[in-house]
Order: structure tokens, then sequence, then C-alpha cells
């Protein structure tokens, strides 16, 4: 179809899955900043009040994952007790040690597979539907934090849906905010002043006018008032459960690998981050205006098993002379990767909100 509606959306920081996010790359950034060569796996669990922190390290350095946790709950903004999660939440550390295997490994973590994109729409080279949403979620976040509107708390979403004709964005036919907040919006009259600040202070700021016209549906938490259970106490989160909105909002494809709480030598990680650079490299040279790329590995191995690329017939010229020209350019052996990339710095926690591509 070349006339079409695509969605996207995102979430804040608060939201159950990111606060497990955020805490994996918070202690895999603790480690790197002390032990460089650290090798982390780290998952969370967030329930009511209880975190669970799982997963395998090796590491020169020994750390409190429990201050590390709390200081992420804290900055959130999870400081209130009431909210049935909060920085004095019950912790369970798990993290054990890594098996010498996979310790001694010099190749690839795991086997896996791998996608980047990038494309014109958009400065960031993203997929404008992605773009708006995370600007969105920050923008609520940003709101909530500098007090411009008062009582709201750290769980929300944004949704972003673009028409697009002939294959490119046209306008936006429905934007999506959804936040929790405290009682004082509980009534008729005070939830309308809400919606109304929303609109103002988030959506209006962030979606450029010229996008939106007469049909736009702008929505404020579709069912209503949202003061009672949000955040851990409404809904368990789970390291690593938000990939499509950690990558492209579901517009290009993803490998299935999640990022957070992964060293570079899971290539996960740094191989998805690569796929994304060379993708990004392909654009930004005009050799097409959208690109593809998938990397293949086996565990162990030092470089990709399988390079592929898709240019979805915008290519300035053949697909198999673009591979060529990434192989003269790139070395996609692991190590090399994580050494390009700078993948051995403690980077990651700033990288776990509002997606991981996109960003300076």
């Amino acid at each position: 179809m070349k006339n079409y509606l695509f969605t996207s959306e995102s979430v804040t920081e608060g939201h159950p899955d990111k606060v497990c996010d955020q805490i994996s790359d918070a202690i895999l950034d603790a480690y790197l900043d002390k032990d460089q060569y650290s090798r982390c796996a780290v998952e969370c669990m967030v329930t009511n009040d209880q975190l669970i922190i799982g997963g395998e390290v090796s590491s020169t350095v020994e750390l409190d994952h429990h201050r590390i946790a709390r200081k992420v709950i804290c900055d959130i903004g999870y400081t209130d007790s009431s909210l049935g999660f909060h920085d004095g939440c019950n912790i369970m550390d798990l993290v054990h040690n890594q098996t010498s295997e996979l310790n001694e490994n010099v190749g690839a973590g795991d086997q896996g597979i791998m996608f980047g994109y990038a494309c014109n729409q958009t400065k960031e080279l993203m997929p404008l539907p992605i773009v708006l949403a995370h600007k969105l979620t920050r923008r609520l976040s940003e709101v909530r934090k500098k007090n411009i509107i008062e009582g709201l708390h750290p769980d929300g979403k944004a949704q972003v849906t673009i028409k697009f004709e002939n294959n490119n964005p046209f306008a936006v036919d429905s934007v999506v905010v959804s936040t929790h907040h405290d009682d004082r919006y509980k009534d008729e009259k005070q939830f309308k002043l809400l919606q109304a600040e929303i609109t103002k202070e988030v959506i209006r700021v962030i979606i450029p006018s010229g996008l939106i016209y007469d049909k736009t549906k702008i929505i404020v938490n579709p069912i209503g008032p949202w003061f009672e259970c949000g955040g851990p106490a409404a809904d368990t989160g789970l390291t690593g459960r938000k990939i499509i909105v950690d990558t492209y909002g579901g517009w290009a494809r993803h490998g299935g690998g999640a990022f957070s709480g992964k060293d570079a030598t899971k290539v996960d990680r740094s191989g998805a981050y690569m796929a994304r650079c060379i993708a990004k490299d392909i654009v930004v040279h005009k050799l097409a205006d959208e690109c593809e790329v998938q990397l293949g590995f086996i565990i162990g191995d030092e470089k990709p098993v399988s390079v592929n690329i898709n240019t979805f017939g915008s290519g300035k010229m053949s697909e198999e002379k673009l591979l060529l020209h990434i192989n003269r350019k790139f070395d996609l052996s692991v190590n090399s990767i994580i050494d390009f990339l700078e993948l051995r710095k403690p980077i990651y926690r700033e990288l776990s909100n509002y997606g991981h591509f996109g960003k300076e």
C-alpha cells in the first residue's frame, strides 16, 4: 500500500518494564565504570513493592546492587510508599557468577540475529511514528518532574498514528497520551482540566502544527481518570519486554534479543547497534533512502555468519554492491564492533529510556 496508517508507542521511565531496564543498565554501568571488561547479563522483575534482580556477572569488582537499584527508583520518582512501589521496596538479589565457558569466550556471547534500520523520514534517521511517540513520553516525564502539571505520577504511555500518502508522512491521524495521576483529578471537572493541560503542555508542544489537521484525534487517558494503582503496583515489569519501543516502533524488524543489562560481548546488543550504524551510514551518504541490515552470529564465532541488506528499492546502487561497500568499510568481528562503537564505557542507562536509537 502507498496510502496507509502506521502506529508506534512509547512508555515513560516510570513504566514497570522501563524501571527494570534502567536498573539492569545502571548495574551494568556501575560494573563497567570500575572494570571495563566486566561481563554482565542482569535481569529484573518488579511487582507490587518487590524487586527481584537476577542474572550472571563476571568482574574484578563487587558492587552493592541494592544501593544502585534504590537510587534508580528514586531518580525515576517512586519515593512515595502510597504508590505501592517505592525506593524502600523489598529487594531480592539472585545475581551469581557467570560460567567460565562464557567468560572465556572471545567471540559472540550467543547465537542470534540482529537488525538495524535507518531512513530519511526524520533528522534522527528514524521512522516518524516512533520519534514522535518518544518525544511525547519524554515531555510527559519532563512536565511531571518540573511540576509544570501538578499531581502526575511516573507511569505513562503515548501512542501516535501517522497517516502516510504515497509512502510519505502526511499527517497525525491520532495521538494518545495516558498518565497515572493523584486523586485531585478524579472528578469529571478536574479530569477535564487535566486533559486540557496534557493537550496544551505535552501534545501541542511536541506534535508539529503542520501535522495536525481537522480530523486528527487527540485523546488523553481514554478510559478516564487513572488515580488508583499504577506502576509496578498495577503491572509486573520485566527487563527487556519493551524491545519494539527500544528499536523502531514496529516499522522495521527486530531480531528478538533484548538490550538492557547486557554487556557488549552479547551480540543481541552490540550487533543491533552495529547494524543500525551501518544502515545510518548508507542513508547518510545517500546510497539509499531507507536501509535495513541483518547480522547473524554463532556463539563463539568472532565474525557474523551472514550479512544481509535491504534498501526496499530505494538504493542508488545494487544491494550486492552495497554489501561489498559494507565489507570494505566495516570490521564486523565482535571485538572490533565493541572498539569502534566504544561499548565498554558506562553509557547504557542513558540509552534505556525513549529508544536506543535516534539519539546523538
